[in-house]
């Protein structure tokens, strides 16, 4: 497939030579922040988690597209990242599921890729000096080189606004009820918890008031884009429902229910990204592969209501806290994966049981 050439420029003026792919944008340039995604296989269900909004994601695996694409792997009804950098993304997909390529893929999403890029050397450089933003695209040189310069992360800005869902609806048929608030909720989030429970999904800006309004037996809080210290609104309804509600938090839940118990949070260098990052059980002592899409995490010095539950075995960030007594939990990885392995799927067990017995059951 003919291509034409492009160029990608980091903030700091770092270039990278490649070939535009996917939707080609009429202003012929995209931004946003660069990120790494380490997996091997799933690019389908990262390029669709609306955690990425705001974001360019960079494949370390050189082959992309290899199998296609399928209505079966979407984590949301479109992506909301702002673009995807490959090494190679294959023209010639295989597999007996797929119904289109990836490239026709983010043509129809209107998902600006960039191609044939040394993402080796791009990672990296992401790695030496942190998340960066900037732009690339088939336009002319200057042009990409001062978007660049204009590019802004996701320090301070509210995603979550332009993720979640517009209105309430409902999955699943379960005796217990459970409302989940949607910051940017996955569909395999939805749908391991619709195995389980009648889940009433909700928009991130429903009051606690209108909550309990639903009369649930357990609160969620999903994934989600972002800072989390932009969304004190959705904090204020997290400390509302603290110790009236059963509450489990996956992510970007996480992060907010830790604020909402009085800790803060913080920006790590290049976040964590990808499907295969250990993570440490204190309480069992047990290790769990898990997958991971986040950019902040929960600063250690500031959990005083809530003990930590687990840590990242790689760098030591905090990947799970409990406060009992608040029957409340959360892990800042992905249990559910989509993609990833499923060693943590557990934890979804052990909200039902929370919700059952109304102990927190850790062990």
């Amino acid at each position: 497939m003919n291509r034409p050439p492009a160029q990608l420029v980091l903030s700091d003026g770092t270039t990278f030579e490649g070939y535009a792919a996917g939707h080609l944008p009429d202003e012929g340039f995209t931004s946003g922040e660069f990120v790494f995604n380490t997996a091997l296989s799933g690019y389908q269900e990262v390029i669709t988690d609306p955690s990425y909004a705001g974001q360019i994601i960079s494949f370390t695996y050189p082959h992309i597209g290899n199998y296609g694409v399928t209505p079966l792997d979407d984590e949301a009804a479109r992506p909301f990242c702002a673009g995807v950098v490959a090494r190679e993304l294959s023209d010639v997909p295989s597999n007996w599921r797929s119904v289109g390529s990836l490239d026709g893929f983010l043509r129809e999403h209107r998902v600006a890729a960039l191609v044939g890029v040394d993402t080796r050397r791009l990672t990296r450089h992401l790695r030496a000096h942190g998340a960066l933003p900037g732009a690339f695209g088939h336009g002319d040189s200057e042009l990409i080189v001062r978007e660049a310069k204009r590019a802004k992360g996701t320090d301070g800005v509210d995603f979550v606004t332009s993720v979640t869902t517009k209105e309430a609806y409902v999955r699943g048929d379960g005796d217990l009820h459970v409302v989940a608030l949607d910051y940017g909720i996955k569909e395999t989030m939805v749908r391991e918890l619709a195995q389980r429970f009648r889940v009433t999904v909700v928009p991130a800006t429903t009051s606690a008031g209108d909550v309990h309004g639903l009369r649930p037996d357990g609160v969620f809080l999903s994934n989600g884009p972002g800072d989390p210290a932009a969304l004190g609104a959705q904090v204020a309804v997290i400390d509302e429902l603290l110790g009236t509600v059963p509450i489990f938090g996956i992510c970007l839940g996480h992060q907010l229910l830790a604020n909402a118990l009085g800790g803060t949070t913080f920006k790590l260098p290049f976040g964590h990204h990808g499907s295969n990052h250990p993570v440490q059980d204190l309480v069992t002592g047990k290790i769990e592969i898990t997958a991971q899409n986040h950019n902040y995490a929960v600063n250690p010095d500031s959990m005083t209501r809530a003990l930590v539950s687990h840590v990242n075995l790689n760098d030591g960030v905090i990947e799970g806290i409990h406060a009992a007594d608040e029957r409340c939990f959360s892990v800042q990885y992905h249990p559910e994966a989509g993609p990833g392995p499923h060693d943590a799927r557990y934890l979804f067990e052990r909200f039902d049981t929370l919700l059952r017995t109304n102990v927190l059951d850790v062990r």
